[in-house]
């Protein structure tokens, strides 16, 4: 899967009706079809480098070959992370791996002569019931959104970006593309415009001091008035022709994240995904329903929610107490 036009939709140019153009579209392998169709880059990323993978461990080096794949090489694919692999994947990743493969498959058994998928007996490994994200604790949170400093624009942006992340918990790349006219009143309350995966869009009411940071950095700033801008963004002098109109990157706000919750003393595991994981658990735990974390997170099913909540168990109430001698 080499053609450089799969991680990219089809330009709507290419379907002009020109005999040439006509024959080089229907020239593209189906699998490259399949691929520019999935919706998310990142998932786009995931599943190729997936199917790659795999070709790789059977010793795939055509699409003729891949599509004569029976569920004996699934199989020895599966045997391969489960016994082979070092260290072996986690299950969410193994779920991945043969997701990846079964929609492949789906997708040609839909548009070519294949007529099985061999990925539909094997058996997934169970879901974790828990994510592995770390949650910061409650006094930790709060440190975190002190840390930056209050009299500078870079630590007014910071403090903005902890506030939104700690307190109404968007993905880090959902973060990265809000746009200063996204903050806006909603029935009376400050809210934020959300654009989320599979290009869903949804409304998130925001915490008061979420909404003052934002407003305190966007007058330091002084970008207010750029509503179609980037709300949070580079800042600096605009020397040598670097733009400071453009978006931060998801992984610049996991990069702030990590500079100040090292100075809590958490490094490992403790990024932007962590501030998610974070708003869920202290949401839940004061009362929130799960229902209205659920929508709030842009999550399409409460399991997920469920997932990302740290304490469903009362570590106090833990058996290792109970063991005393």
């Amino acid at each position: 899967m080499t053609n450089p036009r799969a991680d990219s939709s089809l330009d709507s140019s290419s379907y002009a009706a020109s005999p040439a153009t006509v024959q080089s579209i229907a020239d593209i392998p189906e699998e490259e079809i399949w691929l520019a169709s999935l919706k998310s880059r990142h998932t786009r990323r995931a599943y190729r480098n997936d199917v790659r993978f795999f070709m790789h461990i059977i010793g795939i080096t055509t699409q003729a070959e891949l599509r004569q794949v029976t569920h004996k090489h699934v199989v020895a694919w599966d045997h391969h992370m489960r016994e082979r692999e070092d260290p072996s994947p986690s299950n969410a990743t193994t779920r991945r791996r043969l997701s990846a493969l079964s929609s492949l498959f789906s997708h040609l058994i839909r548009h070519t002569d294949v007529e099985v998928n061999p990925v539909r007996e094997i058996k997934r490994p169970p879901a974790d019931l828990e994510g592995q994200t770390p949650a910061f604790a409650r006094k930790e949170a709060r440190k975190v959104l002190d840390a930056p400093p209050a009299n500078t624009v870079i630590g007014l942006r910071d403090r903005a970006i902890l506030s939104v992340g700690l307190q109404a918990g968007p993905r880090r790349e959902e973060i990265a593309n809000l746009r200063v006219g996204d903050l806006h009143s909603s029935r009376g309350f400050d809210a934020l415009r959300i654009r989320g995966k599979g290009k869903k869009r949804r409304t998130v009411l925001i915490n008061p001091q979420t909404a003052q940071r934002i407003y305190a950095y966007l007058d330091a700033a002084g970008h207010a008035d750029d509503r179609r801008g980037p709300l949070f963004r580079p800042v600096g002098h605009n020397q040598n022709g670097a733009d400071y109109r453009r978006h931060l990157s998801g992984e610049q706000i996991a990069r702030i994240v990590r500079k100040y919750a090292a100075r809590v003393g958490k490094t490992r595991g403790y990024a932007a995904h962590a501030m998610r994981a974070t708003w869920v658990t202290t949401s839940l735990d004061n009362g929130a329903d799960i229902v209205d974390v659920g929508a709030d997170a842009g999550h399409s099913d409460i399991a997920v929610t469920r997932r990302y909540y740290r304490r469903r168990q009362n570590p106090e109430k833990s058996a290792a107490f109970f063991a005393t001698y």
